[in-house]
């Protein structure tokens, strides 16, 4: 056979073997190339993601910083609030107690005046009573004494008609002239 069947293929592959690995070699360069490409987009993504994460963060912060600022100023207010309305309160349980402490000697005055006044007026009937009973005694005596009179004066007429006294004398036949 022929020695160049073997030469030929060996010669092409030898120069196939080169152009492989030149191939390889710019095939490892591009990938190279396209993971450093790919690492610097990471890079730049991952730079990026962490500065969105900081803005985030930054931002998330100072939301929670305003609202907590907003809470303690709303319970601030609350609680100035709440001491306002206990202020107003106690004062107007002040008022209501000096209110009702006033009234309360007024209602002490106004009932030793009542009672005082009951007093005289029981005193006052007690003393009507008493002068209606003495008038009452007064007018029966009166007409007990009148009755008395009336029998006083019966018994005397009585008395008088039946006595000789108090008879007319007959007189005597005057001689006639």
């Amino acid at each position: 056979m022929n020695k160049s069947y073997i030469i030929v293929p060996i010669l092409l592959m030898v120069g196939f073997g080169f152009i492989y690995k030149k191939a390889a070699h710019d095939i490892e360069l591009v990938e190279q190339q396209e993971q450093a490409e790919l690492d610097a987009k990471a890079a730049e993504e991952a730079a990026i993601k962490a500065e969105a994460e900081r803005q985030a963060k930054e931002d998330a912060e100072r939301r929670t910083a305003e609202r907590e600022a907003d809470e303690a100023a709303k319970e601030a207010k609350k609680r100035a609030d709440w001491e306002a309305r206990g202020i107003e309160i106690a004062e107007a349980t002040a008022e209501a107690n000096a209110e009702a402490d006033k009234l309360a000697e007024q209602a002490a005055e106004l009932e030793l005046k009542l009672r005082a006044t009951r007093n005289e007026r029981d005193a006052q009937a007690g003393e009507a009573f008493d002068l209606a009973k003495k008038v009452e005694l007064a007018r029966i005596a009166k007409r007990n004494a009148e009755l008395e009179i009336q029998r006083m004066t019966a018994m005397v007429t009585k008395r008088a008609e039946e006595s000789t006294l108090t008879e007319m004398p007959e007189l005597a036949a005057q001689p006639s002239r």
